[in-house]
């Protein structure tokens, strides 16, 4: 009777212990489900905080800059239609499959722009059989412009050039919705006049290069034109440019993907190629 008794005992105290480690697994397990829970509430919460903070220091730069997000290389041109000194213009409608070189200048009848108009100018053709087009802008009405460019063609004469008629478009933006799109109008250069901003606008409407200078300093023409051949280079051959590269020079092959491939190059004798170390060779010109 009494090891029935011990044996009793013993059952209800095992049973009592299983009871308790489960009673504290399950509460564990409801720990972990809670704790799993708030983990999820924070990471909400944390989401939704980054995103209401992202969102408030991109309208506080859109504020600081004065309304406007300057567009990047890789995006599409900002669309826009705009009075110009050769009629209205739907960009880039008007522009399918042409390189466009849309450069701002600070304000008519000012010296600098006005050296860098006649440059532009008495290289439009250039760009032209380049299969580009140049599109020009700033904050003045069509008749400054109008002014301005007949002042130029009538009276100005500058390192040879004189007589020179600039025929391609200046847009008129008085409002700056133009100068806005494209954040030519930077407020710690000036409120009122748009900096030497050049986007290099490939067929497709994608912008492809950003120049900028300050209002002090005119552009070097010749290096755009640079630019341009180089990129048109790039795409038709898929091959890149080194610093300095004119056309005729040699060009550089895209870096090897694979260390087979980059010992496959350095060792083959491939004719009108060369390499200065696995990661960079030449193709001749």
């Amino acid at each position: 009777m009494d090891e029935k008794k011990d044996m009793k005992k013993h059952l209800e105290e095992q049973f009592k212990d299983m009871k308790d480690y489960i009673s504290r697994n399950i509460k564990d397990l409801e720990l972990e489900k809670e704790f799993d829970k708030q983990v999820k509430d924070i990471n909400e919460y944390l989401d939704t905080s980054m995103k209401k903070l992202k969102s408030s220091v991109s309208e506080k730069h859109i504020s600081d800059t004065g309304g406007f997000n300057m567009p990047l290389i890789g995006d599409t041109a900002p669309s826009f239609t705009a009075v110009t000194t050769a009629g209205e213009i739907n960009f880039p409608k008007d522009y399918k499959g042409k390189w466009v070189i849309f450069f701002s200048h600070p304000a008519d009848f000012t010296p600098v722009c006005t050296t860098e108009f006649m440059t532009f100018s008495s290289m439009q053709e250039d760009f032209k059989k380049l299969n580009a087009e140049l599109l020009g802008l700033s904050i003045d009405s069509i008749y400054a412009h109008i002014a301005w460019l007949r002042t130029i063609k009538e009276k100005i004469e500058y390192k040879g050039m004189k007589d020179v008629e600039v025929t391609f478009p200046v847009i008129a933006d008085l409002k700056m919705e133009v100068a806005k799109k494209f954040g030519m109008v930077q407020p710690n250069a000036s409120d009122t006049q748009a900096v030497r901003a050049v986007f290099m606008i490939d067929p497709k409407a994608k912008i492809r290069a950003i120049v900028y200078y300050p209002l002090s300093n005119g552009r070097n023409i010749d290096e755009i034109k640079r630019l341009l051949l180089a990129m048109q280079k790039s795409d038709a051959e898929g091959v890149a440019t080194p610093a300095n590269w004119q056309p005729g020079d040699d060009v550089i092959i895209p870096p090897p993907g694979s260390c087979g491939t980059a010992k496959e190059r350095v060792e083959s004798k491939e004719e009108g190629k060369y390499c200065l170390d696995w990661f960079i060779c030449f193709k001749k010109q």
